[in-house]
């Protein structure tokens, strides 16, 4: 064994058969790994805090929902940056020593296991932290989902109810309203005479039937606008007008309705879509760091080597 001391590194160089270590170190690369994952959980969890505190269901207050979106981009791609170089400088750190291994054989073992530091980090976030990062980011979401679906209900509820035929109460409110302080039943024949809840009742469902087929049919309309005329006094082509305009009306509120859905689902979709690529950017960025990082770990690892002497 010779040792050969050139100030500030100090190296050695031993004969082949003095070491017989493998090409990776396991027990390195699991420690890096474990290191990583720690510390992508917490600032994972630091970050969705920050997020949160900058939200607000309020207009006027907290960031915009752009700024978020960049924001959150920005910092999950720091923390994988951060994160996997950590797990990747520990693991090239702690590495058994290869002394009479080729210097670029040496920085290629450096960056594989830097690399294999951050697979297992990733395994072991995808694999047993999921579950708790799905759980907080579920639950911001349903705060999230139950903002919009408030704020969407006043406008949707009606022509959603419409559109299923569960309820048109408002559409027979409309063709059926009465220009005079007069009862209802004064106007109607005592033959044909019915409670309010019935012709109603009997409105809703030609207009559920209508609006589900898209059209209204001609005895239909007709007979909506005798029924509308007998009970508000009107004459039959006025009720008629009544029931195209509220007819029309309904079928525009479903169109709305539709178009907001499939916008929100659109929204959705690009979301989703924008999401997973830059996820899968910041994990390339995170693969990098932590195999560049080990590359460094390696080379301080060597500047000051303990040999010990055999006896």
């Amino acid at each position: 064994m010779t040792i050969q001391t050139d100030s500030p590194v100090t190296t050695a160089v031993i004969d082949a058969g003095d070491t017989h270590a493998g090409g990776v170190s396991w027990p390195a690369v699991i420690a890096g790994a474990a290191a990583a994952a720690a510390l992508s959980y917490a600032l994972l969890i630091l970050g969705m805090g920050l997020g949160f505190a900058s939200t607000s269901p309020w207009s006027y207050s907290g960031a915009a929902a752009g700024t978020i979106g960049i924001a959150a981009i920005v910092w999950l791609t720091l923390t994988q940056v951060a994160a996997s170089g950590l797990g990747g400088y520990l693991a090239g750190r702690l590495r058994s020593g290869w002394r009479s291994v080729h210097t670029d054989e040496v920085f290629f073992r450096d960056t594989a296991h830097g690399f294999l530091a951050w697979c297992v980090a990733s395994l072991l976030v995808a694999a047993f932290l999921a579950t708790a990062v799905t759980g907080i980011l579920s639950g911001g979401a349903s705060i999230a989902s139950s903002t919009a679906a408030g704020l969407g209900a006043g406008a949707g509820a009606v022509a959603a109810k419409a559109a299923d035929g569960s309820s048109t109460d408002y559409w027979a409110d409309t063709i059926l309203r009465t220009t005079t302080p007069t009862s209802n039943t004064d106007t109607l024949p005592a033959a044909n005479a019915s409670s309010d809840a019935d012709v109603r009742a009997e409105v809703g469902r030609i207009f559920a039937t209508s609006l589900a087929s898209g059209t209204l049919a001609a005895p239909d309309r007709a007979y909506l606008g005798q029924l509308v005329a007998r009970r508000t006094g009107v004459d039959a082509a006025e009720g008629e007008k009544r029931v195209d305009a509220a007819f029309a009306s309904a079928q525009q509120s479903i169109e709305t309705a539709k178009t907001k859905a499939r916008q929100v689902a659109d929204d959705a979709r690009k979301a989703t879509a924008g999401l997973s690529i830059w996820m899968f950017l910041s994990l390339l960025c995170g693969a990098f760091a932590a195999s560049f990082a080990a590359t460094i770990g390696g080379r301080h690892r060597e500047t000051y080597v303990y040999v010990t002497r055999r006896v």
